[in-house]
């Protein structure tokens, strides 16, 4: 009775957990992107490349996840402008 946790609790710290996460892999995902453009060599280009892809891949699983449960985050300061 004492641990005794509702399934709300649960289910709000499984998803801020899943928003934070979302938060961790889009800041990793810019950071890729703007390391893929800073460097110009043909060899580590590929692999850059695919590390930005990965990342990329990773945000827009995650993103549709936090979709289909319905979570909204907090708003992008950068895209709206009062």
């Amino acid at each position: 009775m004492f641990f005794k946790r509702s399934q709300h609790q649960v289910e709000q710290a499984g998803n801020q957990r899943l928003l934070n996460l979302i938060y961790q892999t889009k800041d990793s995902w810019d950071h890729a992107k703007e390391t893929e453009r800073a460097v110009y060599e043909s060899d580590v280009s590929n692999e850059l490349k695919e590390r930005t892809k990965l990342q990329e891949r990773k945000y827009l699983y995650l993103y549709d996840l936090a979709r289909k449960r319905g979570l909204h985050g907090k708003t992008n300061t950068g895209v709206i402008m009062q």
